[in-house]
């Protein structure tokens, strides 16, 4: 393994370095790859980014964390080169067609609900209106607007528009907001007030995210005795890492918060991936006393770059930096990873969408018949979307089967694709789709494969020129990260947390875990007490999948890097996945760099081959596309092959929503357990899954989480005859840990068998001290009966009284929790995880049962 900086450790006894005869030296990365590409599973096409979104600010995303590092084996280089701009030539053919290749997901009408962009004004009088009662602008009754109420009201459906590219809903409260409770009363006029101003706030710190956003900054533009709402949304967005966030010296220079006790509760964190790193940044930020524990001896995880270095003579300068795991920033707008790159001054390279395909032969695809092919790929997907909603109508619990299954009965069904080259190029889409997922389409549920597509960022999707590794340092510097700790246990009880690796044992108040889902599955990490059944159901629900990648540098880029991507036919429909996708990096590597793709039962055959045998494939792909042109294919100066599966830390690339599995598994392993231990990375974040903006949202996720917990927790300190939960961790006569629970909730049970409310597996208590339509009533969703086929499990949610009407009128639980998700902003937890407002209102529906 060669690697950039000077100290290096001794490869892993499972790390090949494989040296060609023909000056090709070939190094085998297993433990000391970066894991698949969270970003390019997520979407490699460019979306067009709303008017009122800056690219470079308005984007959503965040990374994937993993458990454990490896030394930090390269850097990238120190001057990132500029990303070249689109020749003439490349600029051609940015169809439609290139554009949908590379998407990670297909939307379709009619396939899953779109949240598609809500322009708030019914029409400008009404948002001027508003903008008027804010600012102290004089509205008269029955006169037209004047220009500058215009102008205010397309400033304020501006602004509401780059709030929702950062996640939240256009006109209501974010579930997080309602368990902050930001307001005393949900809905009315100051909820309005309220919602304007979080937007103008949000819009503030897009607009310049190299300089904090004071609470008083906003009440420039807003009447002061609206200073209470400012604050309040302040806090929040603050908190919650929505503003005021990142690596801009200004950001770094703030003073952190009063810890929300004393001394500081401290907090574990396991992993020093995206998730860990945001977090740790994060909690110490709010007060907290943080310590990262890594496992490799680097940071960063499944997002790691590597210095590709010539060993020949001739090409001796000749260097390249490559990702070997997280690569493609999927999505720019809202992306909080691209006002990272803004504020460290990282260009940014749009991928390009021209994306040629070649026969096994090398003959370039006939453009007629690949429209032909892709258009019927679409109704492929579009069958299966009407197959899932008959049976989601039909069956009362529904039933899930392999997304592969339906799609191959309906291609035969209907005799797609019958003509040999027509059926190799629906197969390369289906190895895209495999691409896209980290998982054959065997594996996947056709019922909630693409359950993330509403949530889909906008904006273009790009490569960082030197390498994602720079975020990875850059949110490192300064941190507490202790490397090489490989954790074996996490206990946890009423005193706090220990966290033990092979070399010593930590103590903590609370721990944040970040390892990927794979280790999870594994069960290489033993919790004690045993973590919850339903979280432990859920991680065996999931799918955790497998891309693996050659990188290989050259020595001359022979295949014309003016486009960032081409693609490759297989005859047998078994290896669709091998090297069915290129990506060329001579425009941000800093070298002619070529990556494949290995998607699918490939990408698992890919392992089980030696790294010689596999680069070799990947030449005799080459050179069957490039020879019939009079093209020479030299040998690469270096070629690494990826092992994500068998790698100890990750043991595969990105989740996946299985057969059996749902959405609501995303937010099952995303639960804290007893306010003590904490979930994070991509696998749990259900909107966002599978990418790095995911993992880095979730690791800002669970900093306020943990925030609200530790307030939690010092309020029962004064007062503990209030607290609900006593955890105990005892030790029997053999030495085994058990734990003691006591739970003064379960009188809840017997409430809810007299609901306000019921329908499917949804069951209602509505506040008894008010029967306002905007009041928040207790949602629990039986969610075990419809998935498990065995005892129900419960989750728990806030709504409002008006919305609990709208679910009853829905047919199908299914459409009911799509509804609730897209259009009300609930999420389901657990019920040691609601907010404050939960928490008072379950007492108020106790003390009322009582009376």
């Amino acid at each position: 393994m060669e690697e950039g900086s000077e100290a290096q450790p001794p490869h892993p006894p499972n790390v090949e370095a494989v040296e060609q005869p023909s000056l090709v030296p070939m190094d085998q990365d297993e433990d000391q790859e970066a894991a698949a590409e969270p970003m390019e599973d997520g979407e490699a096409a460019a979306g067009d980014a709303s008017e009122a979104a800056d690219p470079m600010e308005d984007g959503e995303a965040a990374g994937d964390s993993a458990a454990a590092a490896e030394p930090m084996e390269d850097d990238a280089p120190t001057s990132s080169p500029t990303p070249s701009a689109p020749s003439a030539t490349a600029a051609v053919d940015d169809s439609t067609i290139a554009r949908k290749r590379r998407r990670r997901k297909k939307q379709f009408p009619g396939m899953i609900p779109t949240a598609g962009v809500r322009v708030l004004r019914g029409s400008s009088s009404s948002s001027a209106h508003n903008a008027a009662h804010l600012t102290g602008v004089p509205r008269r009754r029955g006169r037209p607007p004047t220009s500058s109420s215009l102008r205010l009201a397309r400033e304020l459906d501006s602004e509401a528009l780059i709030a929702l590219a950062a996640g939240f809903p256009a006109d209501s409260l974010s579930e997080d907001e309602i368990a902050a409770a930001v307001l005393p009363r949900i809905g009315g006029t100051e909820q309005a007030n309220y919602l304007v101003v979080r937007n103008h706030i949000v819009a503030l710190w897009r607009s310049n995210p190299l300089s904090p956003v004071a609470a008083n900054a906003a009440l420039a533009s807003i009447r002061s005795e609206h200073a209470p709402l400012v604050a309040a949304a302040h806090s929040f967005l603050s908190e919650h890492a929505y503003i005021n966030f990142g690596l801009a010296p200004a950001v770094l220079s703030l003073p952190p918060r009063p810890p929300p006790s004393f001394p500081p509760p401290s907090v574990l964190i396991v992993g020093a991936g995206f998730a860990g790193l945001g977090a740790a940044r994060h909690l110490i930020g709010l007060g907290f006393k943080v310590a990262v524990i890594e496992g490799r001896l680097r940071p960063g995880g499944r997002v790691f770059t590597k210095t590709m270095h010539s060993s020949a003579a001739e090409y001796a300068d000749t260097v390249a930096a490559a990702d070997l795991g997280g690569s493609v920033l999927t999505g720019i707008n809202g992306n909080p990873l691209g006002v990272i790159a803004r504020q460290l001054g990282f260009p940014l390279h749009k991928v390009r969408d021209k994306c040629p395909l070649y026969l096994p032969d090398g003959r370039p695809v006939d453009p007629d018949m690949d429209a032909r092919v892709e258009a019927a790929f679409n109704q492929l997907l579009d069958k299966v979307c009407q197959l899932r909603q008959v049976i989601a109508d039909g069956v009362p619990h529904g039933v899930d089967l392999s997304l592969g299954m339906a799609l191959e009965a309906f291609r035969a069904a209907h005799g797609v694709a019958a003509e040999h080259e027509e059926r190799m190029l629906l197969d390369w889409h289906l190895a895209n789709l495999e691409y896209a997922n980290a998982a054959p389409l065997a594996d996947l549920s056709m019922a909630f494969w693409d359950q993330d597509d509403p949530y889909e960022m906008g904006g273009d999707h790009c490569f960082i020129p030197g390498g994602n590794s720079q975020f990875i340092r850059a949110l490192a510097d300064g941190i507490p990260i202790f490397y090489g700790q490989n954790v074996r246990r996490i206990q946890y009880g009423r005193d706090g947390v220990m966290v033990h690796t092979d070399k010593q044992s930590f103590r903590g108040d609370m721990v944040l875990c970040t390892v990927p889902l794979g280790v999870l599955k594994k069960g290489d990490i033993k919790f004690v007490p045993e973590l919850p059944a339903q979280k432990k159901e859920a991680i065996q629900r999931l799918g955790f999948g497998l891309l693996n990648k050659v990188v290989m540098l050259f020595p001359y880029d022979f295949w014309d890097g003016r486009i960032d991507t081409f693609g490759h036919l297989t005859e047998d429909s078994c290896q669709r996945g091998e090297f069915f996708l290129f990506y060329s990096y001579s425009s941000v590597s800093g070298g002619p760099l070529l990556i494949a793709l290995v998607a699918g039962e490939s990408a698992v055959k890919f392992e089980q081959a030696s790294p010689m045998e596999n680069v070799e494939k990947v030449l005799e792909t080459l050179r069957k596309i490039f020879s019939p042109k009079g093209i020479e294919v030299p040998n690469p100066l270096q070629a690494i092959c990826t092992r994500w599966g068998t790698d100890k830390f990750t043991y595969g690339s990105y989740s996946y929503v299985a057969i059996g599995a749902s959405g609501d598994d995303y937010d099952i392993l995303a639960e804290s357990v007893h306010d003590r231990v904490f979930f994070a990375g991509e696998a749990t974040n259900r909107r966002y899954p599978a990418t790095m903006h995911g993992a880095l949202l979730s690791g800002y996720r669970e900093a306020a989480n943990i925030l609200r917990a530790a307030r939690r927790r010092a309020k029962k300190v004064d007062s503990p005859e209030k607290m609900d939960i006593n955890v105990e961790v005892k030790v029997d006569v053999n030495g085994e840990v058990k734990d003691n629970v006591k739970d003064s909730n379960n009188d809840l049970d017997d409430l809810f068998r007299s609901p306000g409310a019921a329908f499917g597996g949804f069951s209602v208590l509505h506040d008894p001290a008010t029967s306002e339509p905007d009041s928040v009533s207790l949602l629990r969703v039986g969610i075990g009966a419809r998935k498990l086929g065995s005892g129900s499990l419960f989750l728990y949610g806030l709504i409002m009284r008006k919305n609990v009407a709208v679910l009853a009128a829905i047919e199908g639980d299914e459409q009911r929790l799509s509804t609730m998700y897209r259009d009300f902003g609930t999420k389901l937890v657990g019920l040691d995880s609601l907010s404050d407002a939960g928490e008072s209102l379950i007492s108020r529906i106790k003390a009322a049962a009582r009376k």
